[in-house]
């Protein structure tokens, strides 16, 4: 019997969990997260699944602590899967699993190692992305792959829309490579790790809008920061606001003062940097408001 300690966390940990249950592994312990009373918890939570299938977890502050380590070790795991945990593993447990240690990355390794590699897709404009099986080593995302599945991005996908996508990714890469990884047949592929790209985390303020962008890059901020994210942030009229959903209009129209009117019956943006955009859900002190509230304004709403 194969066994495998895994770190899971998320949509991602949850279905590839279960992947590893559906193939016949044994899993002794699962080490997750305690949920973070500030954030939205729109995801599957690991430690529901772990209870449902009788799997003992546990979730601590630091998995690294020598006595995490040793728990660890007294179960001689053949693996260890990472699947979106939070925290780096550091050297004394990487190096427990007679087999090795293994993650899943949410990405197209090399590209978009770190932090957030699906906000950072959407946010640069990329058509694809994917999820990425490889050997965990020190330095973050940079161990030998074992297999990747690519999916797309569409134009007006959101952060989650392919976070979705991702997940379904990442459950048919460990699905596909389990067999052979199990056999001791499965490739070791290394990253070259110069021709990717690394990206740190995000804060809810690094999505507040640059009006003096274009049309794209704001449209490419908005879905990838929009609910259940914390959305894209600016002001209107004074007020606070989140654009919650765009289109783009025009790509090419040229650069003018940044404005906000009403036209057709939608709000609709005019960047800075060139094009524009139909606003199609706008919130204004945390509630939605529609474009019939703003007949009364001035028919041009500086940015």
């Amino acid at each position: 019997m194969t066994t495998a300690v895994v770190f899971a966390y998320h949509n991602v940990g949850a279905r590839c969990l279960r992947v590893l249950l559906a193939h016949g592994v044994e899993v002794p312990l699962v080490v997750t997260h305690d949920d973070d009373p500030a954030e939205s918890i729109w995801f599957e939570r690991v430690a529901d699944v772990a209870a449902d299938y009788g799997l003992p977890s546990i979730a601590p502050a630091d998995a690294n602590e020598p006595a995490i380590v040793a728990r660890i070790e007294a179960h001689a795991p053949d693996f260890l899967f990472g699947f979106y945990y939070r925290r780096m593993l550091r050297a004394p447990l990487l190096a427990l699993p007679s087999r090795g240690a293994l993650n899943v990355h949410g990405s197209l390794l090399p590209r978009y190692r770190g932090r957030a590699p699906v906000n950072w897709a959407v946010l640069n404009g990329e058509r694809e992305t994917g999820a990425t099986l490889h050997y965990m080593v020190a330095k973050p995302d940079a161990g030998d792959m074992v297999a990747q599945v690519a999916v797309p991005i569409l134009p007006d996908d959101t952060a989650r829309e392919v976070f979705d996508k991702v997940t379904v990714a990442a459950e048919m890469t460990l699905d596909s490579a389990l067999p052979r990884l199990l056999a001791g047949t499965a490739p070791r592929i290394a990253l070259d790790l110069a021709a990717g790209s690394y990206y740190g985390g995000r804060r809810p303020e690094d999505g507040r809008i640059d009006w003096s962008c274009d049309a794209v890059s704001i449209h490419n901020l908005v879905r990838a920061v929009a609910p259940p994210y914390p959305g894209a942030i600016t002001r209107v009229a004074g007020r606070q606001a989140r654009i919650l959903r765009t289109r783009v209009i025009d790509a090419t129209g040229p650069a003018r003062a940044p404005t906000l009117r009403v036209e057709r019956g939608r709000f609709v943006v005019h960047c800075g940097g060139g094009g524009s955009l139909a606003v199609l859900e706008l919130e204004l002190d945390g509630r939605i408001v529609l474009p019939e509230a703003f007949a009364a304004m001035p028919a041009d709403i500086a940015l």
